[in-house]
């Protein structure tokens, strides 16, 4: 009898933490919206906003609307990132790991000594980043290239200030006229260069400072950059991401979903069901993979370049 209790202890404190952290966070922005409506109530802030209306201009000649290679680009960053933070997770928290993989040492990554035996999970894990990284290197050339960053890329310091009133419009609930389209709200737009620009390398620093390709005998480099530095940024920036694609999902469901979804899924500027029928299947494909991401379909794909034993 106290066996049982004992175990069903601690899952008992960890829900009665969520609970006080959720509760929390309700009242926390119940408090926040009534502060913005008595904020953006006042005669002075109402003159502001006038002229503040949360957009920022864009530079002369930035496109218009979405070319379909940044709908593929925006499909496979959510398949990779989903991935990235489930088997993340999983790779801080399981104790005892099924299985291992072990580096062939006899293809084109050669050392001098012996590859290190690391869990099944790290390497889908790692393997998932590089393919990420990959894919991220491809999407900021092509953003370039097609002045598709003019979009995302702050160029005025007006943007700041209008950021500030587009966060008051969403929080006083009176949000601020969409039309992503043509141009993202300055809030938006700092959310969308945070994500690109600073978290996504900060999140491949740190994991590359945690990996086995790091070089541990670099003395100096080490010291400047220690491992319990990147341990501490690494996670936090895993919380930012799922924070983002929270936020992100709710506002484009509640903001004109199918608009929103047109535009990213469908590229047009419609109310047709085509954005959702295809975020629809986006979700399935993410979510079988999520399901078939374990031991015994990987063991099969890692072997092609290791060995997996337990």
């Amino acid at each position: 009898m106290s066996t049982r209790t004992s175990s069903r202890q601690p899952e008992s404190n960890t829900w009665t933490r969520a609970g006080i952290i959720a509760g929390s966070l309700i009242i926390l922005l119940v408090i926040m919206v009534l502060l913005a409506r008595w904020l953006v109530g006042l005669d002075p802030v109402k003159t502001w906003m006038e002229t503040r209306t949360g957009h920022s201009a864009l530079p002369t000649g930035a496109p218009v609307g979405f070319p379909a290679w940044l709908g593929w680009q925006h499909f496979m960053n959510m398949f990779f990132l989903v991935l990235i933070v489930r088997t993340g997770w999983q790779v801080r928290t399981t104790a005892r790991p099924k299985a291992h993989w072990l580096r062939n040492n006899k293809g084109l990554i050669r050392t001098k000594g012996a590859p290190t035996k690391i869990s099944l999970e790290l390497w889908f894990h790692l393997t998932l980043d590089a393919l990420w990284v990959l894919n991220g290197i491809i999407f900021v050339v092509i953003l370039f290239a097609t002045g598709q960053w003019m979009r995302i890329v702050p160029t005025s310091w007006d943007v700041f200030p209008n950021a500030v009133s587009a966060a008051l419009q969403y929080l006083s609930l009176n949000w601020p006229t969409e039309s992503g389209w043509t141009n993202y709200n300055a809030l938006q737009l700092l959310a969308y260069f945070t994500t690109v620009f600073i978290a996504a390398p900060l999140a491949i620093i740190t994991g590359l400072r945690m990996s086995g390709a790091w070089p541990k005998k670099a003395v100096r480099l080490n010291k400047a950059y220690p491992m319990e530095l990147a341990r501490a940024l690494h996670f936090p920036v895993m919380i930012y991401f799922v924070a983002f694609v929270v936020v992100h999902v709710a506002l484009v469901l509640a903001t004109g979903a199918l608009n929103n979804l047109n535009h990213m899924y469908a590229s047009n500027n419609s109310t047709s069901w085509t954005g959702l029928i295809l975020f629809a299947v986006s979700i399935v494909v993410v979510v079988g993979f999520w399901f078939l991401a374990r031991p015994l379909f990987l063991r099969p794909i890692a072997a092609l370049t290791g060995k997996v034993g337990k």
